[in-house]
Order: C-alpha cells, then structure tokens, then sequence
C-alpha cells in the first residue's frame, strides 16, 4: 500500500480519495477549505498559490496527484494554479512520481483530426497554453512523472449538456463538430489504474489521453440528449469562419496498457443519468 497525496479534492480528487482509501492506500486530501468531518479522509487545509500557506506541510508521501481547477476562465486564475501553485507544490514534493491531471484542450486542432498522445499540442487558448507549460514542468522534473489529459468530463453534478440539450440549441452539423468525453467515475479509475499499475512495476509511459471510445459529433450528441429527455431538437447553426478547437480523442495507449472504460460511450453513461 502507498501514501498518497491528492493536492485539490473537488469531486474527482474526493471520489479518487475514497476509492483508494478502500483499497487500503493511506490518503491526504489537500484543499483550501476541508469540510468538517465525517468523510473519512484526512484533509490539511492549504492555498497552494501561498508559500505562507504550505510552508508548515511536513508529509512523507509516496505518490502525489495533482488535480486542481482554477477558479475562473481567466488568464490569471490559470496562472495562479498551474504556474505558481504547481511551483510551490513541486518544490514541496520534487522527488515523488506526480499523476498531474491535465486536459485535451492543450490540443490545438480544428478540423476534426485524430489526436493522441503523439500529436502536436500548440493551443491558441492562453489557459491552454498554461496548462501545457505546466506539464512540462511536471515531466520535466521526474522522468516517473505521469500525466493524464481527460477530455470533457461529465457524470452526476456536472450536466452541462443535459442542460444545453433541453434548450433546443443552435448546433454546428456540417461539417462535424466533435466533442470528446469522459465519465467522472471513468477518471477516477484511470488514476486508481494506473497507481495501481506503477506499484505493480510496470513502466508506464509520460502521458496517457484519457476520453471514452465514442468521439462523437456534437450535434448527434445534442439531438440524442434532446430526444431522450423529450425535448425539442436542436437547430442548425450557420458555420462562420473561425477556427474553433475541432478534434477526436484516441485513447488506445490507455486501453493497450490494460484499462477497461465503465462508460464507453456518451449513450452509457448519459442514458443513467437522463434515468
């Protein structure tokens, strides 16, 4: 059994602390404001933006993942948590393996292509660009390092396309526009497997892209939603001339190492929660 670190416990970071906790891992949730009691993790309050904050952190850790959100769309919240939140925490840890946590939309692609772990990651977005500078950094410190990009999560609490779908929204249908996705309880697996398989031994490679098996494109997605949930379907959106991120996520280097998705497909994991 290890000692693991999970520095930011939302739902993801709580949900992966829970399930290792039950595999019998000793776990600590960092998080700037812990509930109070009754979880069963042990959470230490700390901003890891502040070296004020995480000076006093003495922790003898195994693993640390690192699974943050920043607080809001802007340049400076990303900033603040994966520039000097992520500076502060690796000077804190710098000899343990990271999991960071990254995301697709440090792909740049617009035209639907493929992407996978081998695939140019030049976004336009600054937030994207921060977050890929911010893997270099994790990489760059520990060749044992590892991090994951999740594309588009979704999963109880986080019904964002159910929403858009009972709206009867204006969706772009030709040419496709692609959305990938993940379920939450899919990303939290991913973590716990690939734990799992470094302290097995196995030599897992830098970075794993982890979406479901079905990229799908949006306006399908959106019209199946629709009509699951009786709602009127969406209406076709005039195409303009902008380059929006467009792409279709490959998660075969995850699936080759072993991992098995609970939900495969948007129709899986959607179809309990419209239930």
């Amino acid at each position: 059994m290890a000692s693991v670190l999970i520095i930011g416990c939302g739902a993801m970071g709580t949900g992966l602390a829970m399930a290792l906790g039950a595999q019998g891992h000793v776990v600590t949730g960092l998080k700037r404001n812990p509930p109070k009691g009754g979880s069963g993790i042990n959470y230490l309050a700390a901003d890891i933006t502040s070296p004020e904050s995480i000076k006093t952190l003495n922790l003898a850790v195994d693993v640390v993942f690192f699974i943050v959100s920043a607080d809001g769309r802007t340049e400076q919240s990303y900033r603040d948590i994966y520039g000097y939140g992520l500076q502060n925490m690796q000077a804190k840890f710098p000899r343990q393996p990271w999991f960071f946590v990254s995301s697709t939309s440090v792909y740049g692609q617009t035209q639907g292509e493929w992407v996978d772990e081998g695939s140019l990651a030049e976004p336009e977005a600054v937030t994207g660009q921060l977050i890929r500078q911010a893997e270099r950094r994790v990489l760059a410190l520990n060749p044992d390092n590892v991090v994951i990009r999740f594309s588009g999560i979704y999963g109880p609490g986080r019904g964002h396309l159910l929403r858009m779908a009972g709206q009867a929204p204006s969706i772009q249908k030709t040419p496709p526009y692609f959305t990938n996705r993940i379920h939450q309880l899919d990303c939290i697996g991913v973590l716990a497997f690939l734990l799992q398989k470094r302290l097995d031994g196995s030599c897992l490679q830098p970075c794993y892209l982890a979406s479901d098996d079905d990229p799908a494109p949006m306006w399908d997605v959106i019209s199946w939603l629709a009509e699951k949930q009786g709602c009127a379907p969406p209406v076709i959106k005039i195409v303009g001339q902008d380059a929006i991120s467009n792409k279709r996520c490959r998660n075969q280097r995850l699936k080759d190492l072993g991992y098995q998705f609970h939900y495969a497909s948007y129709k899986d994991g959607y179809g309990e929660l419209i239930l």
